[in-house]
This record gives C-alpha cells, structure tokens and sequence, in this order.
C-alpha cells in the first residue's frame, strides 16, 4: 500500500507517521528551517527503505557544498538505489535518485535537467519544485529558474499548500532575469500565504538592493522580524541583506554591527555563512571602512576549507578571506586546486575554467597591488562570473573589487563603462556607484588639464 504526501502524489510509504514526518520535512525545507534534517530522520528512522528520503538527504549534502559530504551523499545513493530495487518506487522518486547520481558524477546541470523533466509531469510537487530551484541556484542560472517556474505556475493556485512557497521563487527567478516589478508584486502576494518564507522575504530584499531603493529595503525587513527566525543559517543571509541596506545609505557602523551580533553571530565554517561575511567586509573596505581583525577569523576557517573544490562560489570567497587575511599558504593551495580543477570534464571544470580560475587570480593580483593585471583578469571572466552561482547581490563583489582595480591603475574610462553597465543591470545608480562616477569624472578632468598645451610651461630659449 502508498500513502499521498501533502501534494497528492504516491509515495513509497506505508506509514502514516513516516508520512508526516516527510511532509514536515518538505514544509520545513520550503520555509528554509533549521527542523529540516530533524523531521528527515524522523522519517527515515520510521522508514529505513524510504529511496526518496535518502535521494533528497543526499542532494541536501551535495547543497551544502563540503567535500566530507559527498561520502555521505555517496552512501545515500547506494541505499536508495538499493531500496528502489528491494521495492519499487514511483517515478518522480526515482528522478531525484537519478539527480543525484548525475550529481555525484560530477553534472549538477543534468541534476536539474532531470528534475524538470519529471517536475514537467508532477507540476504540483512542490518539494519537487523548490529543489530543482535550488540546484539551479547554485549554478547561477537565472533563465533556467525562471523557466521551470514558469513551465509549472498555472497548476497552482491559493489551495494548494505550497502556493507561497511557489510565488517565492518566482519572484526570486523574475528579479535576478531583470523583471523587478513582477518580482516585487510575486514575493509581496506569495508572503500572504506563506509568512514563514523567508526566500520570498528575501527576494523582494533583492528588489530593492537592485533598484537603489535600500532605505525602504531596510524597513521593509525591519518590518518583518519573524520573517527568518525560523530560519537555518539562510538567516545570517537576509541578516546580510539588511547590512548592505545600511552600508548603501553610509552608515557602515550599524553595518558592522551586524556582522558582530548576527552575521557571525556563530562562527561556522558554511561556505554561505563565510561568503556572506568576507563578501561584507570587503564592501567595508571598499568604503574606507577599517574592519579590524575580522578577517583573521575568516582566514583561520577557510584556511581548513581551501581543498573542498567542490563549489566555485564557495571557493572564491574562501580566496577573499584568506587573501585578506594574510594566508598565503592557503590562498596558494586554493589557486593550485582552480588551476587543476579546470582541466576536468565535469561542469565544475567548465566552470572553474570559464569564470572561476581568473577571477581568482584577479584576486590574488588586486591584492597584490597589481591593479592594472586584476582589472584585465576580472574583466576577462566578467560575462561568465554568473556560473559560479549566486545572486546578481553577492557576485557584485567581484564588480566593484573590478571597478575599484580601474579605478586605482588609472583606467577611468573602463571603469566609467563598467559602473554604467552595472547601473543598467541593476535598474538604477547606487551609493556606491554615484560616489565612483564622481571619481571618474574628476580623473577625465585632470587627463583634460594635463593634456591642455596652453597650460603647459613654455619652452625655454
């Protein structure tokens, strides 16, 4: 005998508190809640052969971007697929098996194209649709999340359980494809059904960072404050958001107040929770903004991470704080492990290749000193930096350390480019962009002065 989860769907269980548990566990995972392992292991202690619990657990590893993880998701595939053999499954079960034996072989891409297809047939799955979202996420394509919503939206409606869920993540796809007031208006609606999602809280955040409206960003989180307590470490994230509003409108320190009592309230070692932090101090930085010896911190932790190479996006961020933080033992290890990771035929090869090796060497030369080599390596990989994953927010680090390296060797043409074309993308000027177009202006004014030969001393006789 199957039982339905809360979707209407079969699942291979044929207990009712396995069932439960499970749907606490897709609740919890939409909502981004620290419950989410807890209820999985309710369920899968209840029901050890449960494939579709162990594919999921498996691919939740695989998110998690550590390296001591894929044993895990390795062993989650082997049992999966062992129970699907012991009894068979349904078939959106196995396509997440599948998704992570793609996955695993080193093609997250084909993870997510396999959950579409399936997804395609089961469009009211909900937890079906927030994982293929995610996954999509990480390897930053923004077209593909807002295709798979799209492809799905019109079989939900204000009855089905995971309808905020759904508004959430589309409102989050439609602004990172540049559609900021269909973005708006879809998290604002999906937060009436769904209070608890704090991705839909967040995306309408993003809105508002993109479109230069920061102090109304910051109350419109300062208005939800039991939007993310619920929250698994995606908090210390919109927690980041709020400080970014604060740095846009000058007052870096309630922004590093932030970072002292909630960003890094505890000081883990997630690459979400690091990246949040180093990508935070370097924008301090950036403002002149003295952080003290908050990096060392970072660097300790990253220090111990530099070898996982498993996420680009997590990698570069572990280059910003070991860079920063003066390892350069470690910043050396990291760049040794780009620089090999690039020669593989795996998506993270292609990646590292295409977007993450010189990104990271425009790091380390920036760092370094060597304005004009960070500038042209950063610019070299600018049209790819997307596929390290993320959002348009947390890869614009590498936008202003880019702009900020023209800046310093003295292209301030190329620089006045780049702050334009980020303008254009964001949908409007910032703080930070307004401040450097004044500093391009006054370079294009003394290269006027100095190449004006009626200024020039005259000749002596």
């Amino acid at each position: 005998m199957r039982l339905s989860d809360q979707f209407g769907y079969d699942l291979t269980l044929a207990d009712r508190d396995s069932v439960s548990a499970w749907n606490a566990t897709v609740q919890a995972f939409l909502a981004h809640g620290k419950t989410t392992p807890e209820h999985l292991e309710a369920c899968l202690s209840r029901s050890p052969e449960f494939a579709l619990g162990h594919a999921a657990r498996g691919v939740f590893c695989l998110l998690l971007g550590r390296r001591e993880l894929y044993a895990t998701a390795q062993e989650c595939l082997t049992i999966a697929k062992s129970s699907a053999q012991h009894s068979p499954i349904t078939e959106r079960e196995m396509a997440v098996v599948d998704a992570l034996a793609a996955w695993l072989q080193g093609f997250p891409t084909k993870s997510a194209d396999i959950l579409d297809a399936a997804l395609v047939k089961v469009p009211e799955d909900g937890f079906m649709m927030k994982l293929v979202h995610a996954i999509r996420f990480v390897l930053g394509d923004s077209i593909g999340m807002r295709q798979s919503i799209e492809r799905i939206h019109s079989a939900y409606d204000e009855t089905h359980p995971a309808y905020g869920y759904l508004l959430g993540c589309r409102a989050f796809s439609l602004e990172e494809t540049g559609d900021y007031r269909q973005a708006e208006a879809a998290g604002r609606r999906g937060l009436e059904f769904a209070r608890d999602d704090a991705w839909g809280l967040h995306a309408v955040a993003h809105v508002h960072d993109m479109t230069g409206r920061t102090e109304e960003g910051a109350g419109w989180l300062e208005n939800h404050p039991d939007g993310w307590a619920h929250c698994n470490n995606f908090g210390y994230h919109v927690w980041w958001h709020l400080a970014l509003m604060y740095l846009d409108q000058g007052d870096a320190d309630k922004a590093l107040a932030l970072y002292d009592a909630d960003i890094r309230k505890d000081k883990t070692d997630d690459y979400r929770d690091i990246s949040n932090a180093a990508s935070l101090l370097v924008r301090l930085e950036l403002e002149g903004v003295d952080v003290g010896s908050r990096w060392d911190e970072l660097a300790l932790l990253s220090d111990k991470r530099s070898e996982d190479g498993c996420n680009v996006f997590a990698d570069l961020h572990y280059l910003l704080a070991l860079l920063n933080g003066g390892r350069r033992m470690g910043s050396d290890r990291l760049l040794a492990g780009l620089k090999q990771r690039a020669q593989s035929e795996t998506d993270i090869g292609r990646i590292t290749a295409e977007a993450g090796l010189p990104t990271g060497l425009g790091l380390e030369q920036y760092r370094k000193g060597n304005y004009a080599s960070a500038f042209s390596l950063l610019t070299s990989a600018r049209d790819n930096v997307h596929l390290i994953g993320g959002s348009h927010a947390q890869r614009d680090v590498f936008e202003r350390i880019m702009i900020d390296a023209a800046l310093r060797a003295g292209f301030s043409t190329d620089a006045e480019r780049l702050l334009k074309s980020r303008s254009h993308k964001r949908g409007a000027l910032d703080r930070f962009a307004e401040q450097r177009l004044e500093v391009c202006d006054k370079m294009h004014r003394a290269q006027l002065v100095m190449e004006d030969e009626s200024l020039r001393a005259a000749n002596s006789v």
